[in-house]
């Protein structure tokens, strides 16, 4: 058999004539191009299968985790007039220091003694209320004397309604004597003068009969009427003994109206008690607020009010504070396509705004200059820019942010997702999809699932 390697053209026709053909053989150079093209291209082939971490970059900027913790603004409670600076912008101050002093503008506030004055207002009114209370307990008192004397007097006209009654009975008896003595004077004088008629008696006799029947007649009359005045006082024990209670009921009426009026401007004087008192706390706390006061510790930023002389209405923002100890985190924004992807947990690198890196972010591994962090907190809903917003802090497995970063610097987040091939990542980013929704494993344990 012929050897192929030894069938060339070259070795039957000579090329030296021939400057073309010349060109159409290999040289050294080219056969080292194409020896590097080739592995150039298997190297890219097996790239292909190097694993790709899929991310999502985001921009942020560092702030605090904790509400408390971000810079505020100090506003003023009260409307006044500046009167002096104790701060400059760039200061420490702890909580409790005085930043500045205001002085009050409204002209019920102006009177220096104020709190004295309604102090003595307070005084005033809580010892009208006492008195007030004092008349209260007098009128008590009163209405309970009148209870015991009408006891007492009830008694007292009861008896004597008994003793008029018992007279009555008495007077009547002794009427119905004198009725009976009366019917035998009558019968004796009448015997008396039959007798003196018939001769049978003297004249001196008769007369002494008349006399006697006189006397019986006279009698009678003094008992009736005696029985009548008995009965007529009877009629008055018993007008009395209703009068008492009558007059028992107006006093009382008129004492416990007096203790009823009296309770009321009692209690009207302990309201007006109550709400001088409240207002004597108000001006004592405007009083305080006077000073505007450093609510935590921190660093004066800056000053929204300056000047000395400047007035400034209820709640205006006068100055800013950064808080000197906080929990530093990034705040991101996602897009809602890439919301499903993020959960509470997942790893995000980030480059923040002065310090130097180099970032390759399908590898993290080999990048340098880039810090760690962990997902926190993510927001239920989108906010103005249509984005969700998304709360990192440190990682404690990873190197320590750097100290100087401040609340406010610019962070660019990598959030890291699934490791997947290198040739996969090309074709989903070729066909426009979205990383994927799923861990790696959840993946195993659906495939586990389906054998």
């Amino acid at each position: 058999m012929m050897n192929i390697t030894s069938n060339k053209i070259k070795d039957t026709i000579p090329f030296s004539g021939s400057k073309s053909l010349v060109m159409t053989l290999p040289q050294k150079e080219s056969q080292k191009r194409i020896r590097i093209l080739t592995w150039v291209l298997i190297s890219m082939f097996l790239m292909l299968f190097l694993p790709w971490t899929q991310n999502i970059r985001s921009k942020g900027y560092v702030t605090a985790l904790r509400p408390d913790q971000r810079p505020q603004t100090i506003h003023s409670i009260i409307a006044g007039r500046i009167e002096k600076w104790y701060v400059a912008e760039g200061d420490f101050v702890n909580a409790g220091d005085t930043i500045l002093r205001v002085s009050e503008i409204k002209d019920e506030y102006f009177d220096t003694l104020l709190l004295p004055r309604t102090q003595l207002q307070v005084d005033a009114k809580s010892q009208s209320a006492r008195s007030y209370g004092e008349k209260v307990q007098a009128l008590q008192n009163q209405i309970a004397a009148l209870r015991r004397n009408n006891i007492l007097k009830i008694q007292q006209a009861e008896n004597k309604l008994r003793i008029a009654e018992l007279k009555v009975q008495s007077d009547s008896i002794e009427f119905e004597q004198a009725k009976v003595n009366f019917d035998i004077g009558k019968y004796q004088m009448e015997r008396a003068e039959q007798l003196f008629k018939e001769g049978l008696n003297s004249l001196t006799t008769l007369e002494g009969r008349r006399l006697k029947f006189q006397e019986v007649q006279a009698k009678l009359i003094s008992s009736e009427n005696k029985l009548l005045s008995s009965k007529n006082d009877l009629i008055t024990a018993q007008i009395e003994l209703g009068a008492i209670d009558n007059d028992f009921q107006d006093k009382l009426a008129k004492a416990e109206s007096d203790m009823y009026t009296a309770m009321s401007s009692q209690f009207d004087a302990e309201a007006s008690v109550t709400k001088l008192e409240n207002q004597y706390s108000n001006y004592a706390q405007r009083t305080n607020f006077r000073h505007i006061l450093a609510p935590q510790n921190g660093y004066i930023a800056k000053a929204i009010q300056v000047g000395i002389g400047e007035t400034i209405k209820e709640g205006a923002e006068i100055v800013q504070i950064v808080p000197s100890e906080a929990d530093l985190a990034v705040e991101m924004y996602v897009q809602p396509v890439d919301l499903p992807l993020i959960k509470v947990g997942n790893k995000v690198r980030f480059i923040f705004d002065g310090w130097p890196a180099i970032v390759f972010s399908g590898w993290p591994q080999i990048s340098n200059g880039t810090f760690g962090g962990t997902v926190v907190a993510i927001d239920q809903f989108a906010g103005p820019n249509n984005m969700y917003r998304v709360l990192v802090t440190e990682d404690p497995g990873e190197e320590a942010w750097p100290d100087l970063l401040r609340i406010g610097s610019g962070a660019d987040g990598i959030a890291l997702l699934n490791d997947v091939p290198v040739w996969y990542e090309i074709w989903r980013q070729l066909n426009g999809f979205p990383a994927d929704y799923y861990t790696q494993e959840e993946k195993d344990n659906t495939a586990s699932a389906k054998k």
